[in-house]
Parts: C-alpha cells; structure tokens; sequence
C-alpha cells in the first residue's frame, strides 16, 4: 500500500511539471488584456466559508478604494475537495486558464505542499493563510509565503511559557491522527528535544469517542500539571469540557488550530476558558474593530482567526500588486519586502517566506481572550 502511494505520488507530480512547463513559457510574459486583476483563492471545501469571507471583504475595500488604476481586483474560487490531487489541478486551473496574479490558500499542509510545487514551477506567488507546516518554507523557494505563525513558531512559544516562564515539568501532549496535528505534534517534540527539556507523555485522541474519560484517567495516573492539545476545535472542546468538569487543575494550552472557526462559534471560545492558545495580534481588539464592523454587516457572523488571516493575507497581495504592477517577477519581489499592519498585527517576512514575529499567545479569561506578551521569532 505505501508503495502504490509513493508511485501515484510521483506519478501526480509528473503529470503536473509536464502541464505546468507546457504552459509556462507562452504565459510568463503574457500581456494582461483582461478588465480585472485575478486572485486565486484555494479553500479545502465549498463550506469553508470564512476564508471566503475575509478574502471577499479586502478585495470589496481594494476596489472601493480605486481597485488596481481603476481596474477591479476580482478573487476567483477554487475548492481542493475531492481526491487527493486535486489541488494541483485546481492551481494549475487558477494560473494557465484564469491567468490569476498571485495565489492565496486556507487549507491543509498536504494540499498547500502539490500548490507550492506548481506555483514554484509557474514562477507564481504563493501566500499561505492557514496551514502551518514549517517544511513549506524548508523548500527554499522564493514564490512562497505564510501570514501565519508556523508549527515551530509555536512550539517555540509553547516552550518558553509552559517550560520557561511557569516551570511546568509533568506535561501531557495530546494529538489527533490528522495530518496537521501529527505535524505540529512533532514540531513541538523535536523543539522540546532540542531545549533540553523532558519528554512529554504522548497521547492520542480518536475524535470519534464522545467520551474522554479513558484518556483523562491516564493524564490522571500520570500526574501531570499541564497538557497540551494538537487539534480541531471539535475534539479540543470535548476535552476541555470534561477536564473542567472533573475539576482537574491543569494548565492547559493549545495551537492556532484550536481557533478554527469551521467548528467553533463565538459561544464555543468561551467554553476555552483558561487555556492560552497561540494567534498573531488579535482580530477582536480595536484594531480590528473597522474589520469586525464590516464582516457583521455582510455576513451576519463574528469573525474568527481563519477570516482575520484570510482578510490580512488577501490585503497584502494586493498591496504587493499594487507596489509591483502586473509582472508576477516583481509581484514575488514586493511580497518579499512587504511591511504591513493588519488586524493579525505586523506582518513581514524572512529570506524563506517565513512570518517575522509570528504570532503571540492568547488567554480565555471571563469568557473574553487577553493577550500575553510572548513573541515568536
């Protein structure tokens, strides 16, 4: 079975260098006569509607604002669901026959690997809002970029206030099978290994059990003062709930994924009551409030942290259109050199596409998050 899978693998990627070199050299130095500027925005599925959102809201305020010389910016849509692949051909799609400027993707670290493969053969940018996987950027290619903290961003976070600053020795990290939980699970323990701290209590948690009393019971034995989760928020939740209500006293701590709006409602954010997360600024504070305000009005909704960095990541491409003009080489130059204040906070980036000054931790306190001080490098 591994072996069927590496050589479909290897045969989806021959198949997409073989598409996208045909394509590339009669489109490279194309001249745009289209009446917009095309985004490309890839979500995992057609109910991933916050991304959607957000990305919609900088591209209306773009164009009330004037648009590129006059001419609307227009964010065309691609879903990635169906068959493992599919986002491939959907970039290909958004670069060959759409003839978008600069791609954005909200999904999974999977997909946004076949993405940044194609846009890095089309000489394309590549701006992840969402996934958080640090190999993206250890691919060393200039056309991609991440507004997001990523996965050893925040376990150096992590590290510093749980290990660090509050001494916590007895900890518990707990995983779903998922790819991107795995991931920042192993970000976290190689950091961990390379601090020199202990090694946590590994946990695994299948999200189809509604009870957790198995897994609490081990944490329980195991006499830990802290744990950590590496999840979707409807697995999190469940957890947090019953540790609350067995009145176990722990310090409980968790990642960006936890914010994930797809399963978490305003009401649901108070259920995370004590437990410090990682974001990057805060969307809900004054900063935001013009953002908030709109996304309200449009939508009915509150937004959350996939919509505030959808918002910020879409503002930044256009504003790199705008710096560079419709030439994709300079387009990539302008994101490289970017300075931009957006609802998430500054945003900039390192020699590997990298966000500078990630992101910060978040406490639910009363029901309402507070921001602590800790800064990812």
């Amino acid at each position: 079975m591994r072996l069927l899978k590496v050589f479909l693998t290897v045969c989806l990627m021959c198949v997409m260098q073989a598409l996208v070199g045909q394509n590339v050299k009669t489109k490279e130095n194309a001249v745009d006569n289209n009446k917009s500027v095309k985004i490309g925005l890839l979500i995992s599925d057609e109910k991933a509607e916050a991304a959607l959102y957000g990305a919609e809201i900088a591209i209306s305020e773009a164009n009330e604002n004037g648009g590129f010389y006059n001419k609307p910016f227009q964010l065309v849509v691609r879903s990635m669901e169906g068959p493992w692949g599919t986002g491939s051909k959907q970039a290909v799609n958004l670069i060959f026959d759409e003839e978008v400027w600069a791609i954005m993707g909200s999904h999974d670290g999977r997909n946004a690997h076949l993405v940044e493969q194609v846009t890095t053969k089309a000489h394309i940018v590549f701006l992840s809002a969402w996934a958080t996987d640090p190999t993206l950027s250890q691919a060393f290619t200039p056309w991609y970029f991440s507004c997001v903290p990523n996965d050893n961003q925040q376990a150096d976070m992590l590290i510093e206030e749980a290990f660090v600053k509050r001494k916590l020795s007895r900890v518990a990290v707990i995983s779903e099978n998922g790819y991107d939980s795995k991931q920042s699970l192993n970000s976290f323990l190689k950091k961990t290994k390379i601090s020199g701290f202990s090694d946590p209590l590994k946990l695994v948690y299948d999200n189809t059990e509604q009870n957790c009393s198995a897994l609490l019971d081990q944490i329980s034995k195991a006499n830990v003062n802290c744990v950590i989760l590496f999840g979707l928020p409807s697995s999190s939740l469940k957890l947090v709930q019953q540790i609350q209500q067995k009145g176990m006293n722990l310090n409980l701590f968790g990642t960006l994924s936890l914010l994930d709006e797809k399963e978490l409602s305003d009401q649901d954010l108070k259920r995370y009551e004590g437990v410090v997360m990682l974001t990057s600024g805060h969307w809900l504070s004054t900063r935001g409030s013009g953002f908030i305000e709109e996304f309200q009005t449009t939508y009915g909704l509150m937004p959350g942290a996939v919509a505030a960095y959808a918002y910020d990541g879409m503002n930044i491409i256009i504003e790199a259109i705008k710096n560079a003009g419709l030439n994709r080489d300079s387009i990539q130059k302008s994101m490289a050199g970017i300075k931009y204040e957006g609802v998430t906070g500054l945003i900039q980036f390192d020699n590997k596409g990298n966000r500078i000054n990630a992101g910060q931790l978040m406490e639910i306190k009363n029901g309402h998050p507070e921001i602590h001080m800790c800064i990812a490098p």
